[in-house]
């Protein structure tokens, strides 16, 4: 997880190239039937480091999957705050965006309700306040483009 932050903390430094470098060497290492927790959180990082689309929602499907998988218990080892079950309006919220942005407006409005349905897990915080934007925001793209 030390390598994962680390890695995050570039990413939000502004050197994407370099955290996806980072994020594949730890993937390598990882891969994908090792921890969920893991898996769920370097997937939806590297998903950010991403030009292409395809390449984008193949990790944050990862992640989606990976999550499935994580206990609130595994959760809570890493920090005792934690619930997985507040990582899936993120999590939708990056699936439907992607897929929005790919012209797929079925799927993305399936996502766009599971994340509207998980928002009620998010606690009080500028994260949670930041996620339900978002999620609002791609409702209304979605809406638009529908229309």
């Amino acid at each position: 997880m030390d390598r994962i932050t680390a890695a995050i903390g570039q990413l939000h430094g502004g050197d994407r190239a370099g955290a996806r470098e980072a994020f594949d060497a730890i993937w390598r290492d990882l891969g994908h039937d090792s921890d969920p927790f893991h898996v769920c959180t370097l997937s939806h990082y590297m998903a950010d480091t991403q030009d292409d689309l395809q390449r984008e929602l193949e990790w944050d499907l990862r992640a989606l999957d990976a999550a499935d998988r994580v206990s609130d218990g595994r959760a809570e080892e890493h920090h005792a705050s934690l619930s997985i079950k507040s990582f899936y309006p993120s999590l939708h919220l990056n699936v439907g965006d992607v897929l929005f942005r790919l012209g797929d407006l079925d799927r993305a409005s399936e996502h766009v309700r599971a994340a509207e349905g998980a928002l009620e897990h998010l606690p009080q915080s500028p994260y949670a306040e930041m996620t339900r934007k978002g999620v609002a925001a791609l409702a209304q793209r979605v809406s638009a483009a529908r229309s």
